[in-house]
């Protein structure tokens, strides 16, 4: 517990989402130190207020630590590794989570932060570094429900909608269902537009009208862009929609709940990856699609709305 109306903010990574994240707590002026393995891509948050620090040890003494890193291992290195944030004098009173890691990884985490009076919470999000800018990204959260409400109006700096699922490690569990999902209706949609248009519909024309109509989404649309013009700048790569497939399927097993669409799609993404497509946005999944259906797509070059015009910076 903060017990302070202005918290020191400590953050680790600042990869495409820690960035934009940060970015949101400094201009709405909070104070905030940033640590980044590759010191050099955090250093333009100086500009904005940030105060760069080159070792986690000294995020240790804020009131607050966020980490938004890649993997399972990453995260427990910055947290409980040698020189982690929970492995020196002080220890923060609060430490948010915001990564996509597995279960058991989070647990030791949780222990280590227990044993040194830290409150956990778990709190992945939806949304890519674009989203952010937007001010349209959405978290859910788990851990100490005291805790959360604490913390909420700082996380409403970042995001448009917290919704707390409850304790544990919950909200980890949420954020795999909503990234398989990510990948069924990516797969799905890159299967039905690969349909129209070998039949003679333009990408643009299909997609708009599936846009304008009753399955179209928020996120039909702001895919729309890449779909048409074959934009394939990563947002989210295939090997990262892999992890989160390999650790969404673990935990249905153990459930015991049967996924057969995910499953299939699971071994389409190891496709996409075993064929080298690993540093290309998962919109690539049209590309294979495509490429098993006998086509070569071309770049219809068109400006297409992709729905984020008009959020918050």
């Amino acid at each position: 517990m903060t017990n302070n109306l202005n918290p020191t903010i400590g953050w680790i990574g600042t990869g495409r989402m820690g960035y934009a994240m940060v970015s949101r707590l400094l201009n709405a002026g909070l104070k905030v130190s940033v640590y980044n393995r590759t010191r050099a891509k955090a250093e333009p948050l100086a500009a904005y207020g940030a105060e760069i620090v080159g070792t986690i040890s000294e995020l240790a003494k804020c009131d607050i630590v966020f980490s938004m890193v890649s993997d399972s291992a990453d995260l427990l290195q910055v947290i409980t590794g040698d020189g982690g944030v929970l492995s020196q004098k002080v220890a923060p009173k609060v430490i948010i989570d915001c990564s996509t890691v597995s279960a058991e990884a989070s647990q030791e985490v949780r222990m280590a932060a227990a044993v040194r009076g830290t409150k956990y919470l778990v709190a992945p999000v939806s949304g890519n570094g674009k989203v952010v800018k937007a001010g349209k990204l959405t978290m859910i959260v788990s851990g100490p429900r005291e805790v959360f409400d604490e913390v909420e109006p700082i996380l409403h700096h970042i995001v448009k909608a917290a919704t707390y699922a409850g304790e544990g490690d919950l909200a980890r569990l949420v954020k795999l269902a909503h990234n398989i999902f990510l990948g069924v209706v990516t797969q799905s949609l890159a299967e039905i537009t690969v349909f129209a248009e070998k039949a003679g519909v333009p990408r643009s024309a299909f997609l708009e009208f599936l846009n304008d109509s009753v399955m179209g989404s928020v996120f039909t649309r702001y895919k729309s862009p890449a779909f048409v013009n074959l934009d394939m700048t990563p947002t989210f790569t295939p090997i990262l929609l892999r992890k989160d497939f390999d650790l969404g399927l673990a935990a249905a097993r153990d459930l015991e709940v049967p996924m057969p669409v995910a499953s299939a799609t699971h071994q389409i993404v190891q496709q996409t990856v075993g064929r080298g497509q690993v540093d290309m946005d998962f919109a690539v999944l049209l590309l294979e699609q495509a490429a098993a259906s006998g086509m070569t797509l071309k770049s219809e070059d068109l400006k297409i709305s992709d729905g984020l015009e008009g959020g918050s910076q």
